[in-house]
């Protein structure tokens, strides 16, 4: 393989990478062009450095691994080859293995860490990138469909991992351009004749799908359908009552008042009030 492999060290513990930057240089085939403390700092050095391969460890505070994948993907930042760093057990962790090129228990061993290498230098000369880049972009949507915090704290537990295909976004296509809204930010969305309205806090998206596609394409354990016409952002909802005349409503955090039907208020408030 021409040239050596520029590689970014990602990892909130600073033993770790000092320990793996020592490992790493007895690889002649490595250059080491830079570390990272979270997951912040690695983003800008993906985006300033554009480094061949990162080893990225899964669980730091602020933007965890799969989160730091995720931003990448937004903001369209090329992503890495990525072999994983983490002390999870290696059979939780297996999980993601087809996603990424590799991944290495701590502490890390020098003839795993050779393997994993090796993997690099393959998928390098045999110019795979795309197909790994491909895998992670969908671990990217599988794992944020969940509850990152949640997958994090299975796999401290060892226990088993739901990996989900609901995507972070969603996607709206108007006049050419496709805008990809953060699921997180939408508050509600409702019906008007053929198209749906998508509202955040900031404006509001006009979609052509039907209530129907929109409910089988958005994670349940975020969304909750109220009306026939309308889901809501679980996570945007204050409070939950009923008027006078017996009609239930649902309050936003943003004070908007949204309709609950009668046909939907049991499930609505079993998600509500539990």
């Amino acid at each position: 393989m021409a040239g050596k492999i520029r590689t970014l060290i990602v990892d909130d513990e600073t033993l770790a990478r000092k320990g793996l930057a020592i490992r790493l240089k007895e690889f002649e085939q490595v250059d080491i062009i830079d570390s990272c403390a979270n997951g912040k700092e690695a983003i800008e050095a993906i985006q300033k450095l554009s480094p061949d391969l990162m080893f990225l460890d899964i669980q730091m505070p602020g933007l965890n691994g799969f989160q730091v994948l995720q931003e990448l993907e937004q903001l369209n930042i090329a992503i890495p080859e990525v072999i994983f760093v983490t002390a999870f057990d290696q059979y939780a962790i297996k999980a993601f293995e087809i996603h990424a090129i590799d991944y290495l228990l701590k502490p890390v061993d020098h003839n795993r860490l050779a393997l994993a290498l090796t993997k690099v230098e393959k998928a390098m000369e045999q110019s795979q990138d795309s197909d790994h880049k491909d895998k992670l972009i969908k671990l990217v949507s599988e794992v944020t469909g969940n509850d990152c915090e949640q997958i994090l704290e299975n796999l401290q537990n060892n226990a088993p991992v739901a990996i989900n295909s609901y995507s972070p976004v969603l996607a709206i296509k108007d006049v050419g351009e496709t805008t990809l809204v953060p699921i997180k930010d939408i508050l509600c969305i409702d019906a008007a004749g053929d198209y749906m309205c998508v509202h955040t806090d900031e404006r509001t998206y006009i979609l052509r799908k039907t209530m129907k596609e929109l409910e089988e394409a958005l994670d349940p354990r975020i969304f909750l359908r109220i009306h026939r016409s309308c889901i809501v952002n679980k996570s945007y909802i204050d409070k939950f009552g009923n008027h006078v005349n017996g009609e239930y409503y649902l309050i936003l955090t943003s004070g908007k008042e949204l309709k609950v039907s009668r046909s939907y208020k049991d499930k609505v408030k079993q998600a509500v009030l539990g």
